[in-house]
C-alpha cells in the first residue's frame, strides 16, 4: 500500500441534506493465501482486512472485505451531509500497515 489511495467525492460544498457519493481505491495485492508460488510454496495471506469512513467523530461506513475481493479493492457508498467536517478513510491489512485519505466537507 504505497501510492496514495484514488478519491472521489461527488461534493465538497454540498447543501444540508443532499446525498454525497464517495468512491475510493487503493492498490493492493489482495493474496488470499490459497495460490503457490512457483517452488510449490503457499503465498502468506495478506487482504485489506478493514476500512473505515468517518466524518469528523462520526462513523458513516464500515467494511471487512474477505478473501474473495480482487486486488486493487474499490469501495463506492453514499451518505447524507448534514454537517462540514473532514471524510476520513482508513484501510488496514493483515500486514498491519495502513493507509489514510481525507477530503474536506463544507455543508452549506
Amino acid at each position: 500500500m504505497s501510492k496514495p489511495p484514488r478519491v472521489w467525492v461527488s461534493s465538497a460544498t454540498p447543501r444540508k441534506g443532499e446525498v454525497l457519493r464517495v468512491r475510493a481505491q487503493i492498490e493492493h495485492v489482495m493474496e488470499s493465501g490459497l495460490r503457490q508460488d512457483a517452488e510449490g510454496r503457499i503465498r502468506p495471506r495478506n487482504i485489506v482486512t478493514r476500512f473505515e469512513a468517518r466524518l469528523g467523530q462520526a462513523l458513516l461506513f464500515a467494511w471487512e472485505p474477505g478473501i474473495s475481493v480482487s486486488q486493487n479493492p474499490y469501495i463506492e457508498f453514499t451518505f447524507v451531509a448534514r454537517e462540514s467536517g473532514e471524510l476520513n478513510m482508513l484501510w488496514k491489512d493483515d500486514q498491519g500497515q495502513t493507509i489514510s485519505a481525507s477530503k474536506g466537507i463544507a455543508v452549506g
